[in-house]
């Protein structure tokens, strides 16, 4: 069976990671459900991909890396225009695809890539044999910005032309984004919520890299962590506790070596770490910005956590820590207002604390596999998936919103 991750990877390394983890689940279980072995491949915007573990069977292809500036998108690194750029990415997704004849191809969050890039070769992919999936984060930007990026791929007219089927990882309890109005309300029939994909990320477990009780500070890839990185260098820690602050590889070289010049005794800065949800589980305390990834990492444990959101380019991560916050799971805080001595009162007051988390929906990564199975079924024999090989636990976005909200979030509706 082959499979083809998309991402289009122009800020940070959220849409990577993602499909790195929903590769390893995929190729750990669907040969148990279809009877069929996997060999795969990561379409990936950034050249730090490769650092990561890869499933067995499965390679990268990197496309020519996309920024973002002012006026949008931009080449990364190559001297051309990107009226250049997106023709020769669109030219190696479609070589890709079809000489790669993949079974399944699973789109990371924007439907047609950069600026269209991916459509022509979705469009062929489908026209053919394979099955093409759109995943969705749980929570996408504000209503206006989601609606404008819809537009620009054509509408619900387009995704429904180009896609199978429309996965959102994560609990429509805790937001949903269809009732949010962040996806089209015509496009519900097409949708499935998996959970959040939190529980059975890959960890290699081992040794610390920071001896004895800490706590742990992450800003994600590091593009955009320095303020929060900033303040926690410079927070009083408890006596006998280290602080453990992960900068992430994508954090200028300068402001990496300012952190460090600027650390109070007792606090380690590292650009990363070899396993990030080991050393989640085994923090006394974490404080993180509130991106995907991360937060489905700190879901999986029951350490506390201090959400600080980014607060420019997208309201994303502050929906997310306000949804999740109200639901119990975890707290925030503006940036704006911390400190190092608010942060201080906040990691005293958590110490030696724990946090209930089983509520939450969080083995999409098993839901995931499942949904793929179901989807490759012949057709004929697509009424034939029994609850052995299909959770019944998938919640349909129009019965969803036909339920009605409860308290915290959606009505879970069986299909």
């Amino acid at each position: 069976m082959r499979i083809v991750l998309y991402s289009h990877d122009s800020v940070g390394l959220g849409h990577v990671r993602r499909n790195l983890a929903l590769a390893h689940a995929l190729n750990n279980q669907l040969p148990g459900l279809t009877g069929r072995p996997v060999t795969g491949i990561l379409i990936t915007g950034t050249a730090l991909a490769p650092a990561f573990e890869l499933p067995e069977g499965w390679d990268w292809v990197l496309l020519p890396g996309v920024g973002k500036g002012s006026e949008g998108y931009l080449p990364r690194n190559l001297t051309l225009t990107m009226q250049d750029l997106v023709p020769l990415r669109a030219k190696l997704l479609k070589a890709t695809l079809a000489g790669f004849r993949p079974d399944l191809v699973i789109v990371d969050r924007h439907a047609t890539g950069v600026h269209g890039e991916l459509e022509t070769a979705l469009r062929r992919a489908r026209a053919g044999s394979a099955r093409v999936v759109l995943g969705l984060r749980e929570v996408l930007d504000s209503p206006a910005t989601a609606a404008t990026e819809w537009a620009k791929v054509g509408g619900p007219r387009v995704v429904k032309a180009l896609f199978d089927a429309i996965w959102v990882y994560g609990d429509p309890a805790v937001h949903d984004p269809v009732a949010a109005g962040e996806i089209p309300f015509a496009l519900r029939k097409l949708i499935r919520y998996t959970g959040y994909l939190a529980e059975g990320r890959p960890s290699a477990g081992g040794t610390s890299c920071m001896p004895g009780r800490y706590c742990l500070t992450t800003v994600g890839g590091g593009s955009d962590g320095y303020a929060l990185a900033r303040i926690a260098v410079a927070t009083p820690i408890p006596d006998g506790l280290g602080h453990l602050v992960v900068a992430g590889p994508q954090m200028p070289a300068e402001q990496l070596s300012d952190l460090r010049d600027r650390g109070r005794p007792g606090v380690k800065v590292v650009s990363t770490v070899d396993d990030i949800v080991f050393h989640i589980r085994h923090a006394a305390a974490v404080v993180s910005m509130g991106g995907y990834n991360t937060v489905c990492e700190i879901m999986s444990s029951s350490v506390p956590a201090l959400i600080v959101p980014r607060t420019q380019s997208r309201a994303e991560q502050r929906i997310r820590a306000a949804s999740l916050s109200a639901a119990g799971y975890l707290e925030q805080h503006e940036i704006g207002t911390l400190t190092p001595a608010v942060l201080a009162d906040w990691l005293a007051s958590r110490l030696g604390t724990t946090v209930d988390r089983r509520r939450a929906v969080l083995d999409g990564l098993v839901r995931v596999p499942q949904l793929a199975a179901e989807l490759l079924q012949p057709k004929a024999d697509s009424n034939q998936v029994g609850p052995d090989k299909v959770s019944a636990n998938h919640f349909r976005a129009d019965e969803s919103v036909a339920a009605g909200r409860s308290k915290g979030g959606a009505s879970r509706v069986a299909v």
